[in-house]
């Protein structure tokens, strides 16, 4: 019998695919490779961004947070509630408040983040029974691929500390 993947599994593969490719992008301006997109409810992808906080020396140039304006402004609302959030790693505190306010009923990650995540991890604000609105999280997709993207480049990043 072979691993067939239902139609959502197999959209949320392609659409990490994206986001991955993002993530590589991000790497080449020496940001950490977090890559994230924004899927419409008919599968266009409505959104892109990938961390750009070194490139723009911006703290807020997180991937989440460049891929919900990206889609706002494209959609002309700010209520991505028909909306997934596809990203490579585990949202922070500050991109899991911005998918909240966003109304994103979806987010579909690759990595978790021990360390920092807010969606599970660390802590759970995207599920936090206190907010007027709570997101369907999706866990691991691609996780293996996303997980190595970052280990190469912290390792690569430890390395260059040495030379």
């Amino acid at each position: 019998m072979t691993d067939l993947l239902r139609p959502w599994q197999a959209a949320d593969a392609w659409a990490m695919g994206l986001a991955l490719d993002e993530a590589r992008r991000a790497a080449l301006t020496g940001d950490v490779p977090v890559g994230a997109v924004v899927v419409s409810p008919a599968g266009d992808v409505v959104g892109r961004g990938r961390n750009r906080r070194e490139a723009d020396a911006d703290p807020t140039g997180h991937a989440e947070i460049l891929a919900l304006r990206s889609a706002a402004d494209r959609l002309g609302r700010w209520r991505l509630d028909d909306c997934t959030l596809v990203v490579t790693l585990e949202p922070c505190l500050m991109c899991a408040g911005a998918t909240v306010l966003a109304r994103i009923p979806r987010l579909v990650l690759g990595a978790w983040d021990p360390k920092a995540g807010a969606c599970g991890s660390q802590w759970d604000v995207v599920r936090d029974r206190r907010l007027n609105h709570r997101v369907e999280v999706v866990g691991g997709v691609r996780a293996e691929e996303c997980g190595l993207l970052l280990q190469r480049f912290f390792e690569a990043q430890r390395g260059a500390g040495n030379a």
